[in-house]
């Protein structure tokens, strides 16, 4: 009896790996047995930890339900300029806005997280759509427009000028060498 019931004790922790495979989901990679996290651990895995696209899939998926998913796409701002796809960037740095704020979370630390990852999903979008500098350049003046227009300090809105004048540059630029900046 004592090696069966040794045998089985060693078993058992293999045993539990094992169903740990079995419960995972294709379209979201979770474990039906991965321990559960708080709403806050999964809006920062959300926005911190996964690609734009997987990103896209939870959104689609309204996944988890208890979060808040609503997007105005780029506010103010032309969702595709140029036909540069920001729309993605713009729904993921709504859903972070908007989460921290009901998980009252939302300090300048975290604002300024939020922002840098929205600058970085929109030079995700101009790299893997083969656009150049013209669109990292409007990138920038998107970015500087979260930061100038989310707050009222003199010398952000002072940056934004600045690259929205460096943008304007790019595209005289692109227009001299002959290229269509609207052609992309």
């Amino acid at each position: 009896m004592k090696f069966s019931t040794l045998a089985l004790t060693s078993l058992v922790p293999s045993a539990a790996w094992a169903w740990a495979g079995i419960g995972e989901s294709a379209s979201t990679g979770s474990s039906l047995f991965r321990r559960a996290e708080t709403i806050q651990q999964t809006t920062d895995r959300y926005l911190f930890s996964i690609t734009l696209p997987q990103f896209h899939v939870y959104r689609n998926a309204r996944n988890p339900a208890n979060l808040d998913w609503s997007s105005d796409g780029c506010s103010y701002s032309p969702d595709n300029p140029l036909g540069f796809p920001f729309t993605p960037a713009c729904d993921r740095h709504d859903f972070g806005y908007r989460n921290y704020k009901a998980q009252s979370r939302f300090t300048d630390a975290n604002r300024l997280n939020i922002d840098a990852n929205f600058k970085d999903d929109l030079y995700y979008q101009c790299d893997v759509n083969g656009h150049g500098s013209v669109c990292r350049g409007l990138a920038n003046v998107y970015y500087s427009a979260v930061r100038a227009f989310g707050r009222t300090k003199g010398e952000l809105q002072e940056e934004y000028e600045l690259l929205l004048a460096h943008y304007n540059e790019l595209v005289a630029e692109a227009i001299d060498k002959g290229e269509d900046p609207l052609y992309y």
